[in-house]
């Protein structure tokens, strides 16, 4: 089975005694499921010295959580989501369920440019409608005009 977090995702702990917590993925396992997220599960090691110029120290470090304790956070509409695949210039893409935003950074840009011509697309019906509008506000520009001639004289 494949995993839906990928290295540098923002993730939320939706289970657990970190539940709530959010951080980014700095690395993962997939033979284990395990997934390490910056700032969450941070467990305490005693570190013995191995030599007699070191110190003895407890060391604080991030463990791994299972991966099915998280859930991806979309970065365009910042809520935790599933994750769905979608196949873009012949490449499967991750796209959040909520608002169908590429998950995937190298693909962010493409899904963004095909917005954008759609949205051209939409427009291009109200730009030729805006040149009547000009020749409204022309029309009140030459009644003010008039108007204001009949009060000075």
């Amino acid at each position: 089975m494949s995993m839906t977090i990928k290295k540098g995702d923002n993730v939320v702990v939706i289970a657990g005694k970190e539940k709530g917590k959010s951080g980014k993925v700095t690395d993962v396992s997939p033979k284990d499921n395990k997934v390490l997220v910056d700032g969450i599960n941070i467990v305490t090691k005693h570190q013995k010295a191995r030599k007699q110029d070191e110190k003895s120290q407890i060391v604080k470090k991030n463990a791994p959580v299972e991966a099915s304790n998280l859930m991806v956070v979309c970065p365009a509409c910042g809520k935790a989501t599933r994750v769905a695949h979608n196949i873009i210039d012949g490449k499967k893409v991750r796209v959040c369920k909520k608002c169908s935003a590429s998950l995937d950074k190298e693909f962010a840009k493409a899904v963004k440019k095909e917005a954008k011509k759609v949205a051209k697309a939409e427009t291009a019906p109200k730009a030729e409608k805006k040149p009547a509008a000009a020749t409204t506000k022309t029309a009140t520009q030459k009644s003010k005009k008039s108007t204001s001639a009949k009060t000075e004289a």
